[in-house]
């Protein structure tokens, strides 16, 4: 068997003169979680429809589970589960009936049927509320029946389409608990998200922008080999005014804020901290504390696109 789940190679999809997604190349160990990391519009979903085999590319190959994704749509289909932003529930259904509907859409029917919708009900926490209408659960709720939906027939693989828009933190912690149990059990999973960290979950990453990957690689791999510059972390009263005395300052490659706290990049960044001190204390802005930090993930990103 192929250690691979996916398998792209200049993967490309143009719709008349816009290049959606322009020869993207990477691949998917079986058994392992893959992040699709990049804002709205970076070809995330293109990608995905892509290796659905429900568009068809412009140029290059690729091949899910085996199978080709021009030739063999349909048998990829059959194996993989697929979850989207928008969840795709029936909303005057009640959770037994969509997961009833789902079963039968992939084949599941009967005992096995049965069976599978008790192990979903349990693993999404719904017990109790089978004959609930779907339009009365809450955003976390729906996401985990969705889920369930997408695994009735145990599929080999999922796709997982932005699952966590939209959702509070609570219930997107609560949700990768489950994608990491179904990765433990072999299911490999390819999940796009704009969340940095969410990102941080993943065993293995691409960034994708302007339908190029421009990154890619485990976080720490990403944050070590991928980041151009030393990040200064700045703890200060005034962030605000601090912000554009930096970005006055012409020196740094990206003066950004992070919640209350100021993140420079810059070669050699540690060098600055005297002018740094001496501008913002002339700005009548207190410094709390200063200090180099590793790059996040979030940083990483800004850096290569910036490049």
């Amino acid at each position: 068997m192929n250690e691979y789940a996916v398998e792209a190679i200049e993967l490309s999809k143009k719709f008349g003169d816009f290049t959606a997604v322009d020869g993207v190349t990477f691949a998917i160990r079986r058994g392992q979680i893959f992040g699709f990391l990049g804002p709205n519009g970076a070809g995330k979903t293109t990608t995905i429809r892509m290796l659905l085999g429900l568009l068809r590319p412009t140029s290059g190959h690729a091949t899910v589970l085996g199978y080709d994704i021009v030739r063999q749509a349909e048998e990829i289909r059959r194996h993989i589960g697929y979850m989207s932003q928008r969840f795709s529930l029936y909303r005057d259904l009640t959770v037994a009936e969509n997961l009833d509907f789902y079963g039968r859409t992939y084949g599941v029917r009967g005992q096995r049927l049965e069976e599978r919708k008790r192990f979903v009900i349990q693993m999404a926490g719904l017990v109790g509320r089978e004959r609930e209408l779907t339009h009365n659960l809450s955003g976390g709720w729906k996401q985990r029946l969705a889920l369930g939906a997408a695994i009735l027939h145990e599929p080999e693989m999922l796709f997982l389409d932005e699952p966590t828009a939209g959702v509070d933190p609570i219930s997107r912690r609560a949700f990768w608990d489950l994608l990491y149990q179904l990765a433990e059990q072999g299911t490999t999973i390819f999940v796009t998200t704009h969340y940095m960290d969410e990102a941080e979950h993943c065993q293995d990453l691409a960034f994708i922008h302007n339908g190029r990957i421009i990154a890619q690689g485990s976080p720490e791999e990403i944050k070590l080999h991928k980041m151009r510059g030393q990040v200064l972390e700045i703890d200060c009263v005034q962030p605000d005014v601090a912000l554009i005395v930096l970005r006055q300052m012409g020196l740094f490659e990206e003066v950004a804020l992070y919640g209350a706290l100021i993140h420079v990049v810059a070669e050699g960044v540690a060098d600055h901290k005297p002018r740094i001190a001496q501008a913002l204390s002339e700005a009548d802005v207190e410094v709390r504390a200063m200090d180099l930090i590793a790059p996040s993930l979030e940083d990483v990103f800004i850096s290569n696109v910036r490049e």
